[in-house]
């Protein structure tokens, strides 16, 4: 994306918004092989102890993560106003090694649907760079989700991502 309207920027989590298209690009470079972050993104088990915001815990409703799969998974926190909930679901479109390609869903907008196409290139020295690019319907969609608070959760759930891969010797 040559042009961006926003670019937030984090020591390793670059998230930018595109001028000409409704479209969110992220990049994140891992000290860790590209098989150990396709298996981040892919078993259940590990997802759930890192999408997503720290103050968050995840539960997976259904995780079929297969070309035609589809998942579904919540994330949920106690608030000062009682108990939080967040739903999100969709459909995986391609799963391979090097991509991933999917639907994604936040249930409070159903509206919103984006396709996401993760590419994940092997870099020298056992590095990985994970690439998504998420392209929504309008504008509008776009700029909401990034107003959400999506930055946190990716920042976040990629710093706890970051801590899991040194822990499992990546």
């Amino acid at each position: 994306m040559s042009n961006t309207q926003a670019a937030m920027t984090h020591p390793q989590t670059v998230i930018t918004a595109d001028e000409e298209v409704p479209a969110i690009r992220i990049v994140r470079e891992f000290n860790a092989s590209r098989d150990k972050v396709y298996r981040a993104h892919t078993d259940p088990e590990i997802l759930v102890k890192w999408l997503g915001p720290r103050s968050v815990e995840m539960e997976v409703g259904f995780w079929d993560c297969r070309t035609g799969g589809s998942y579904r998974y919540l994330h949920h926190r106690d608030g000062d106003d009682g108990a939080e909930e967040y739903a999100f679901h969709g459909c995986f479109h391609e799963v391979r090694p090097d991509r991933l390609v999917q639907t994604f869903t936040y249930e409070g907008y159903p509206d919103g649907v984006s396709l996401e196409t993760m590419i994940l290139e092997e870099l020298d020295g056992g590095r990985t760079r994970l690439t998504i690019n998420s392209i929504v319907e309008s504008f509008e969609t776009r700029d909401m989700i990034l107003a959400s608070g999506m930055e946190t959760g990716v920042v976040e759930g990629y710093e706890q991502l970051d801590e899991l891969l040194v822990e499992a010797g990546a």
